[in-house]
């Protein structure tokens, strides 16, 4: 398993804080990949639960605060409709198990789904939230304040998991 993860920086700004959860993310896609069968449910587990909570809190609060600044609605509809069908294969990941037929296919298209969202989102609505003047640092306490609210456990970060 990989090592320490690292928490989001200290006042986090809104791009600093989703970055912090993108590289999380990266983190326990590479943990599942490396995984002994035993150890993948958790990991999945993880990753699930972190993508739920990230797509919530950017759709509820990061998305409007870019449509308000920035008139992006192109590349925000593409976003959602990206979370939608990431939120499909999560859906059909939590009614799977590792070894069940599909269940690493999905782990994998997932991943590589993620990974090109993530690159969009930091390659073109990142800058444009950067040029657009949005207070960054309050966006950023609102977008720590709700995903706290939306976490079950501290384990829902997949921190737990990541770090052993």
């Amino acid at each position: 398993m990989p090592g320490p993860v690292a928490a989001d920086p200290p006042a986090a700004d809104a791009i600093a804080l989703l970055e912090a959860d993108h590289r999380r993310i990266e983190v326990l896609f590479d943990a599942y990949d490396r995984a002994e069968p035993a150890e993948r449910q958790a990991i999945a587990s993880a990753v699930c639960a972190a993508l739920r909570i990230h797509a919530r809190i950017e759709e509820e609060l990061f998305y409007p605060a870019m449509a308000e600044a920035t008139g992006a609605l192109d590349l925000l509809a593409e976003a959602r409709v990206e979370h939608a069908v990431a939120g499909d294969l999560i859906t059909a990941l939590e009614r799977g198990r590792p070894g069940d037929d599909l269940f690493d296919a999905r782990m994998r298209v997932l991943g590589e789904y993620v990974y090109h969202h993530v690159i969009e989102e930091e390659d073109e609505l990142f800058p444009l939230c950067e040029e657009a003047g949005i207070d960054l640092a309050a966006l950023g306490e609102a977008l720590a304040r709700r995903r706290q609210e939306l976490m079950p456990d501290p384990s829902a970060t997949g921190d737990d998991v990541a770090r052993s």
